[in-house]
Protein backbone atom coordinates (compact mmCIF):
# COMPACT_ATOMS: atom_id res chain seq x y z
CA UNK A 1 0.00 0.00 0.00
CA UNK A 2 1.25 3.21 -1.09
CA UNK A 3 -0.02 6.18 1.01
CA UNK A 4 0.93 9.74 1.57
CA UNK A 5 2.11 10.44 5.17
CA UNK A 6 0.17 13.56 5.39
CA UNK A 7 -2.71 15.57 3.82
CA UNK A 8 -4.95 19.05 4.24
CA UNK A 9 -6.89 17.52 6.73
CA UNK A 10 -5.33 15.39 8.78
CA UNK A 11 -3.12 12.01 8.61
CA UNK A 12 -3.01 9.67 6.14
CA UNK A 13 -4.09 6.04 8.19
CA UNK A 14 -5.08 3.11 7.76
CA UNK A 15 -8.20 0.98 9.04
CA UNK A 16 -8.89 -2.60 9.12
CA UNK A 17 -11.99 -3.76 6.91
CA UNK A 18 -12.07 -6.93 9.35
CA UNK A 19 -11.94 -5.15 12.94
CA UNK A 20 -11.95 -1.61 12.28
CA UNK A 21 -8.74 -0.69 14.03
CA UNK A 22 -6.64 2.22 13.02
CA UNK A 23 -2.98 2.83 12.35
CA UNK A 24 -0.23 5.11 11.73
CA UNK A 25 1.39 5.32 9.32
CA UNK A 26 -1.00 3.79 6.99
CA UNK A 27 -0.14 -0.64 6.47
CA UNK A 28 -2.11 -2.79 3.99
CA UNK A 29 -2.10 -5.28 6.71
CA UNK A 30 -4.00 -4.57 10.14
CA UNK A 31 -1.99 -5.30 12.86
CA UNK A 32 -4.46 -6.82 15.06
CA UNK A 33 -6.09 -8.91 13.38
CA UNK A 34 -3.98 -9.47 9.97
CA UNK A 35 -6.72 -8.75 7.96
CA UNK A 36 -6.50 -6.06 4.73
CA UNK A 37 -6.91 -2.56 6.15
CA UNK A 38 -7.77 0.36 3.75
CA UNK A 39 -6.55 4.06 3.53
CA UNK A 40 -8.49 6.17 6.19
CA UNK A 41 -7.66 10.31 6.70
CA UNK A 42 -6.78 10.34 10.63
CA UNK A 43 -8.11 13.46 12.62
CA UNK A 44 -4.61 14.98 13.42
CA UNK A 45 -5.81 16.78 17.06
CA UNK A 46 -5.79 15.00 20.00
CA UNK A 47 -4.50 15.19 23.61
CA UNK A 48 -1.01 14.68 24.70
CA UNK A 49 -0.57 11.10 26.42
CA UNK A 50 2.76 10.90 27.44
CA UNK A 51 5.94 12.96 26.75
CA UNK A 52 9.57 13.59 28.01
CA UNK A 53 12.53 15.59 26.87
CA UNK A 54 15.55 14.76 24.34
CA UNK A 55 18.02 15.89 26.26
CA UNK A 56 21.20 14.53 23.98
CA UNK A 57 22.16 14.34 20.54
CA UNK A 58 20.66 11.74 18.35
CA UNK A 59 22.71 9.50 16.21
CA UNK A 60 24.06 10.86 13.00
CA UNK A 61 22.67 9.65 10.55
CA UNK A 62 19.24 10.09 10.54
CA UNK A 63 20.09 13.16 12.72
CA UNK A 64 21.13 16.65 11.50
CA UNK A 65 22.96 19.29 13.87
CA UNK A 66 21.36 22.69 12.84
CA UNK A 67 23.40 25.37 12.66
CA UNK A 68 23.11 26.54 16.59
CA UNK A 69 24.22 23.52 18.16
CA UNK A 70 21.19 20.93 19.46
CA UNK A 71 18.83 22.37 21.60
CA UNK A 72 17.28 19.75 23.87
CA UNK A 73 13.75 19.22 22.59
CA UNK A 74 10.08 17.49 23.82
CA UNK A 75 8.72 14.10 22.33
CA UNK A 76 5.55 12.69 23.14
CA UNK A 77 2.55 10.47 22.28
CA UNK A 78 -0.65 11.97 20.77
CA UNK A 79 -3.64 9.98 21.32
CA UNK A 80 -6.28 10.72 18.51
CA UNK A 81 -9.95 10.13 18.55
CA UNK A 82 -9.21 6.94 16.40
CA UNK A 83 -7.73 5.41 19.48
CA UNK A 84 -4.48 5.68 17.94
CA UNK A 85 -1.15 7.09 19.44
CA UNK A 86 1.35 8.78 17.37
CA UNK A 87 4.51 9.43 18.69
CA UNK A 88 6.14 13.23 17.49
CA UNK A 89 8.28 15.94 17.86
CA UNK A 90 6.27 18.67 20.34
CA UNK A 91 7.10 22.16 19.02
CA UNK A 92 6.42 24.40 21.87
CA UNK A 93 7.75 27.81 23.23
CA UNK A 94 8.34 26.68 26.18
CA UNK A 95 8.86 23.08 28.00
CA UNK A 96 7.79 24.01 31.49
CA UNK A 97 3.92 24.52 29.47
CA UNK A 98 3.44 20.72 28.67
CA UNK A 99 1.32 19.11 30.12
CA UNK A 100 -0.36 15.17 29.43
CA UNK A 101 -3.92 15.50 28.27
CA UNK A 102 -2.80 19.10 26.91
CA UNK A 103 -4.79 19.39 23.02
CA UNK A 104 -2.57 19.01 20.02
CA UNK A 105 -2.48 19.51 16.87
CA UNK A 106 -0.30 17.15 14.66
CA UNK A 107 1.06 17.36 11.16
CA UNK A 108 3.26 15.02 9.29
CA UNK A 109 5.94 16.01 6.47
CA UNK A 110 8.82 13.52 5.28
CA UNK A 111 10.15 13.01 8.82
CA UNK A 112 8.41 12.26 11.95
CA UNK A 113 5.21 13.82 12.66
CA UNK A 114 4.98 17.53 14.68
CA UNK A 115 2.46 18.58 17.23
CA UNK A 116 1.64 21.81 18.19
CA UNK A 117 -0.72 23.27 20.65
CA UNK A 118 -3.78 23.51 19.34
CA UNK A 119 -5.08 26.90 18.98
CA UNK A 120 -7.84 27.90 21.68
CA UNK A 121 -11.16 29.66 20.30
CA UNK A 122 -12.10 32.89 20.73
Amino acid sequence: MTTRPRSPDGLQGSRCSGCAVAVYPADGTCPRCGGPADPALLSGAGTLWTWTVQRYVPKSPPYREPPGGFVPFAVGYVELAEDVRVAAILDVDDLDEVRIGMSLTLSAGDGVPRARPAQESP
